[in-house]
């Protein structure tokens, strides 16, 4: 029990050091860094980093734990120029923390703990362009002198939602400053708003966080402080954050008096009794744009249908923004607010359908946005309609739709004639095959995340200056209408599926050109030859086949410059082959050898000649022409002689192969000695065995075959003998697969192996490793070599016989023709030794 006790307190001491380790190397390394930039946001942090480069210039600290701002904080980092600490809990600023933080512009204490303008801490930013204040638990919104000295601010946000008053003297500070934009929260229902307030600001930007659920008499009382002021633009944000207004007092009253240019209702709550207020007090101002976005519009329960129509609402531009409720479009039970209207957006208010009477107050638009709905094609353009002439509409937008037929908004568009852009993005576009007949003035088409196949070509405006198919699952293109659409000058086709660059692409005006993230693997030189404008081009993130015809054609493009790469090289990999894989295309050099492929012929054709002309000089050195010759004389004498004669048997105890000049040696002597004996011995010679009128190989074939054994008296003679090196080839040839014995090599005169030509392997191996027998000059020696031949050739065997009945007759030596000066001498080749 002791020792598991011991244990356990070993494993949590264990854990608690690994633990403590942990979060020491997390506060060693707290922040990312990057030049003059720190990143601390969202590390749970409670106190101010030391240890950050003294250099830094922007420091967001938000997202953490921080509670309090000391004075030493930041006193090293004397190069701020942006500090961010919202959403922290910080609750006091020291005095002199900022001190050395002189040159600090920009200032976000957004959403924390503080519960008073911390005035003192900001005396040392006279710098200061940027100061959020905002969302705090301060209850007043008084300004202190200091903010008289932040000549340089330029946005200021203060507030929180515990302001529940507006005094008169809160804002004078900033009487002498330009604004750009002021910000001010208040709490959700505000209680008391001083006259004169608002008087003081100076701004091109006011935003208003008030609500004025109970106390509505309130923004009368605001817009009459801001009478004779001019404003970019005013916002209000929940302007009635929890009730809808049912009063008759007309809350808008003194809206006039302002001249503004933009107001914006952001969120809070509308009814038709509120927007009708609205509308009437906009028509009556200089407001040129009005954004309702995010409010949530709902019927009057008592619905006032004054007889007095909103139809000299001149805007130039009405925005209806994230509305749930697609009433808003008729609160009035008309959309005559719409006909003085330039550019319309009525985006993501849950509509479907576009009803008849909605298109005649629609002739004054440039500009139609309706995204972010739920409209068909079909619901847009109905055939039962009475279409009116939008004769000024520039600009169509109906992206983020369920739109199915592109020839429906060609219909549609068909009486629109000033539409240069069509943005139909985010539909259902381009399966149909379709032909469209359009407007001739289309210059801008945008069919991005639509669902296109080949046939949507024969359904695009063939005026189109940009075009835009990109992420549409488009995997080929046709050529055809690329041929006709000729003022094409820029084309978006990235992330798709294409597979393949057509050589043949045409399109004389085409200037930037996007092929990033398809399918295809192959750029040669020729794709782009007959796109002569072409000066940008993307195709990255592409299976590159990293091939010679790949790497001209990025050679030839980098080293042009006529075409810019905007993603080179960091976008552009190869895929294939296996090796390459994951290599930059950059990085992919292949040789001269392999690319050029004229080199690759020369090189070819100059092995080859070389090779055959080697191969002659072989031929012509080792005589192979003269040992195919001879092997095709053994075949067809082979194959007339199994014509002739089914079987073989031995006719001649030895066949005598001799030249002409050793005739005499032969005849006189070999034949005397060997014809003579008791029994004799039959031999075989060509003067006198050799049957007449048949062919001389077939004789020396069949001789040699029938002929226990072949006797060559070599000679020098004999060397250079046409027909002899034929008789001891086929010697050679029948010796083939059997030993040597048959062959007797009786030298006549002394011949040595340079004597021999290179041909005669056969012969020059015999007489390497064969005993021979040499013809002796000494008579007295003679004897013994006749003793040796017969030992040689063996006995006499009586069963030798010879069939000379088809001779005519024994010739006499002397009328023998000479059969060596029927031949001519072949050039020597050396057969192959076996």
């Amino acid at each position: 029990m002791e020792m598991f006790q011991h244990n356990g307190r070993s494993t949590l001491v264990c854990i608690f050091f690994v633990m403590g380790l942990m979060n020491w190397v997390q506060c060693q390394n707290p922040c990312q860094v990057y030049e003059t930039i720190a990143n601390c946001k969202g590390r749970n942090l409670a106190v101010v980093p030391k240890d950050l480069p003294f250099t830094l210039e922007e420091l967001d600290l938000s997202y953490n734990r921080l509670y309090q701002i000391k004075f030493d904080d930041f006193s090293t980092y004397t190069n701020l120029r942006a500090l961010n600490l919202s959403y922290n809990n910080i609750s006091t600023i020291d005095k002199s923390s900022f001190a050395s933080n002189i040159f600090l512009k920009s200032l976000t204490l957004f959403n924390n703990s503080l519960t008073e303008i911390p005035s003192p801490a900001l005396e040392p930013l006279l710098d200061l362009e940027f100061l959020d204040l905002s969302n705090n638990f301060y209850k007043f919104s008084s300004l202190g002198e200091v903010f008289s000295t932040l000549v340089n601010l330029k946005i200021l946000s203060i507030g929180g939602p515990l302001i529940s008053m507006v005094l008169k003297d809160d804002f004078v500070p900033i009487k002498n400053i330009s604004l750009k934009k002021f910000s001010l929260k208040t709490m959700s229902s505000l209680g008391f708003y001083e006259v004169g307030s608002f008087s003081v600001l100076n701004t091109n930007v006011l935003w208003f966080d008030i609500a004025l659920d109970t106390n509505p008499q309130v923004l009368p009382l605001i817009l009459k402080d801001l009478a004779g002021k001019s404003f970019q633009s005013i916002r209000f944000r929940n302007l009635f954050e929890f009730t809808y207004y049912t009063d008759s007092m007309d809350v808008f009253s003194g809206l006039a008096d302002v001249d503004i240019e933009e107001l914006i209702f952001y969120r809070g709550k509308f009814n038709e009794n509120l927007l009708r207020l609205t509308l009437q007090n906009i028509q009556k101002s200089h407001i040129q744009d009005l954004l309702l976005v995010s409010i949530d519009f709902a019927r009057s329960l008592t619905a006032n249908k004054s007889s007095e129509r909103i139809n000299e609402l001149d805007l130039r531009k009405l925005v209806i923004k994230d509305v749930t409720n697609p009433d808003i479009l008729r609160f009035d039970w008309t959309f005559t607010w719409f006909s003085q209207v330039t550019n319309l957006h009525i985006i993501n208010v849950n509509f479907n359908f576009v009803p008849c009477d909605a298109w005649s107050q629609l002739a004054n638009l440039e500009t139609m946005d309706i995204s972010s709905n739920r409209l068909m094609a079909s619901n847009i353009y109905n055939l039962l309609c009475e279409y009116s002439q939008l004769p000024n509409l520039k600009t169509f937008i109906a992206a983020d739709n369920i739109m199915h037929s592109l020839k429906t908004i060609s219909l549609l568009t068909a009486q629109w004639p000033k539409l240069t852009t069509l943005d139909l993005r985010s539909n259902f576009l381009g399966a149909y095959n379709e032909t469209c007949k359009w407007i001739p003035n289309i210059t801008t088409l945008i069919l991005k995340d639509n669902t296109l196949t080949v046939e949507v070509f024969r359904c695009l405006p063939l005026t189109v200056e940009f075009l835009d198919l990109s992420s549409s699952q488009l995997e080929r293109l046709n050529m055809s209408f690329f041929n006709k659409a000729t003022n094409l000058k820029e084309l978006i086709l990235s992330q798709n599926k294409i597979k393949f660059i057509s050589r043949d692409w045409k399109s004389p005006n085409l200037q930037v050109l996007e092929l990033e993230g398809n399918s295809f693997g192959v750029i040669d030189k020729g794709s782009f030859k007959d796109l002569p404008q072409l000066r940008k081009l993307t195709a990255g993130d592409n299976p590159y086949h990293c091939t010679c015809d790949l790497h001209a054609f990025f050679s030839e493009t980098l080293e042009g410059g006529k075409i810019l790469l905007e993603d080179w090289p960091d976008a552009y990999y190869c895929y294939h082959p296996a090796p390459l894989l994951d290599t930059k295309v950059e990085f992919y050099t292949p040789g001269r050898v392999e690319c050029d492929v004229r080199l690759v012929v020369a090189i070819s054709v100059s092995t080859t000649a070389v090779i055959v002309i080697i191969c002659m000089l072989l031929c012509w050195k080792y005589n192979v022409p003269w040992y195919i010759r001879t092997t095709c004389n053994i075949v067809r004498a082979k194959y007339r002689s199994r014509k002739a004669d089914g079987g073989r048997e031995y006719n001649y105890h030895a066949f005598i192969s001799y030249s002409h000049s050793d005739a005499d040696w032969v005849r006189g002597e070999m034949l005397y000695r060997l014809e003579n004996c008791s029994p004799p011995y039959r031999v075989c010679i060509h003067e006198r065995d050799f049957l007449p009128g048949k062919w001389i190989i077939d004789n020396i074939i069949e001789n040699i075959e029938n002929s226990r054994k072949i006797i060559f008296v070599l000679s020098r003679s004999f060397v250079n003998s046409e027909w002899c090196n034929y008789e001891l080839y086929f010697a050679h040839q029948r010796a083939i697969g059997h030993a040597y014995e048959d062959v007797v090599l009786v030298v006549k005169e002394n011949v040595t192996m340079e004597d021999l030509p290179k041909r005669f392997c056969k012969l020059r191996k015999m007489l390497r490793t064969k005993t021979y027998l040499e013809w002796p000059s000494e008579q007295n020696r003679q004897q013994f070599f006749w003793i040796q031949l017969k030992s040689i050739l063996g006995k006499a065997n009586p069963s030798v016989t010879v069939d000379l009945s088809i001779l005519n007759e024994t010739l006499a030596l002397g009328d023998v023709p000479n059969v060596e000066s029927l031949s001519t001498e072949c050039p020597y080749v050396n057969l192959p030794v076996n």
